[in-house]
C-alpha cells in the first residue's frame, strides 16, 4: 500500500546552504548523496510526496536529482525554485520541472490530515523570527487552517499551527503522513 511524504528545503547543489543551516556535511556531494539516500531509504516508487518547495536553486541540479528519487513527486514550489511566481520568466519553467520528472507543480494545494483540512505552501503564514517578513505576497492567507511548510529551515518544526517538513528539522529525512496527523491530533488533545 502506497504512502504520502512531505520534504523541504533540500537546496540540491546548494553549497552555501551547508553553513547557513549548519549542516552536518563537508560538500555538497556529500550532502546531496545523504539526502537522496534517506530519501529513498523511506519512499516506495507508489508512494506519494509532497514537496514543499526549495529543491535545488539550478535547474541543472533539479534535472540531475529528480529522477534519482523514489515516489511520484507533487512540487508546491518555493522562492528557490525557477518555476515559483517570485521569480522572473517562472512560466517558462513549469514544462522543464514536469520533464524532469515531477508530477505537477503548484504554489499550494491542500488535504485531509487527521480530519482537518491542511494548507500546503513553500511559505509559512507568518514568521516570528524573520524581521524583514520577505515575500509578503506570496505567504498565504492563515484562515485558520493547518498549514504544512517549508522556507524557515531550522527555525523550528511546529510554531502554532504551523508544522515544517523541512530536512533540517526532520533528520534530513521525508516526514511521513502519519507522522504529521499524529502532531496534528496531539496538538488537538490539549485544546
Amino acid at each position: 500500500m502506497s504512502k504520502i511524504w512531505f520534504s523541504a528545503d533540500s537546496h540540491f547543489g546548494h553549497r552555501n546552504i551547508i553553513n547557513y543551516c549548519q549542516r552536518p556535511y563537508r560538500n555538497i556531494e556529500e550532502m546531496d548523496r545523504d539526502l537522496i539516500e534517506n530519501w529513498n531509504m523511506v519512499v516506495e516508487e507508489s508512494d506519494e510526496v509532497y514537496y514543499l518547495g526549495d529543491f535545488a536553486l539550478d535547474f541543472k541540479r533539479v534535472r540531475q536529482v529528480a529522477p534519482l528519487l523514489k515516489g511520484k513527486i507533487h512540487l508546491v514550489a518555493g522562492n528557490h525554485d525557477l518555476c515559483h511566481s517570485s521569480n522572473q520568466g517562472s512560466g517558462s519553467y513549469h514544462r522543464h520541472y514536469v520533464a524532469a520528472g515531477f508530477v505537477d507543480i503548484c504554489e499550494s494545494t491542500s488535504l485531509e490530515i487527521a480530519g482537518e483540512e491542511v494548507l500546503l505552501c513553500h511559505l509559512p503564514y507568518f514568521d516570528p523570527l524573520d524581521p524583514d517578513q520577505r515575500l509578503p505576497e506570496h505567504k498565504p492567507d492563515d484562515r485558520g487552517n493547518w498549514l504544512l511548510h517549508g522556507h524557515v529551515h531550522a527555525r523550528w518544526k511546529t510554531s502554532g499551527r504551523q508544522i515544517n517538513v523541512g530536512v533540517d528539522v526532520w533528520d534530513f529525512f521525508p516526514v511521513s503522513l502519519e507522522d504529521i496527523a499524529a502532531l496534528i491530533k496531539s496538538a488537538q488533545a490539549e485544546i
